[in-house]
């Protein structure tokens, strides 16, 4: 599966109302650290068809970072049923990433 853009525009039919697991990456395109974490996802999006993988740009919707609460980037959160299980600050290895879809 392809990593999704979500937008405050498409946040209710992409994120809401999926019914499996969602991972939210906020990121932004000038930070470093969100840069390393990208191919990362890549390849989680690639491996593992159970998870949506979505990317969520803090400077095009800061209403979204905040409704989240994000203070730093990148911050992953893993949703599943809508509901938020895990969620992690910084840019983390693979494992780890895949830990938190796990829980």
């Amino acid at each position: 599966m392809s990593i999704v853009h979500v937008t405050s525009e498409n946040y209710r039919s992409e994120v809401l109302e999926c019914p499996g697991t969602v991972l939210l990456d906020f990121f932004a395109v000038w930070c470093g650290p969100c840069r390393m974490v990208a191919p990362i996802l890549e390849e989680v999006a690639s491996e593992r068809s159970d998870v949506k993988v979505c990317k969520i740009d803090v400077d095009q919707a800061p209403d979204l970072a905040a409704q989240f609460r994000v203070a730093s980037i990148p911050t992953l959160v893993v949703l599943k049923g809508g509901k938020i299980t895990a969620q992690t600050i910084g840019a983390c290895p693979k494992s780890e990433i895949l830990a938190l879809i796990d829980r």
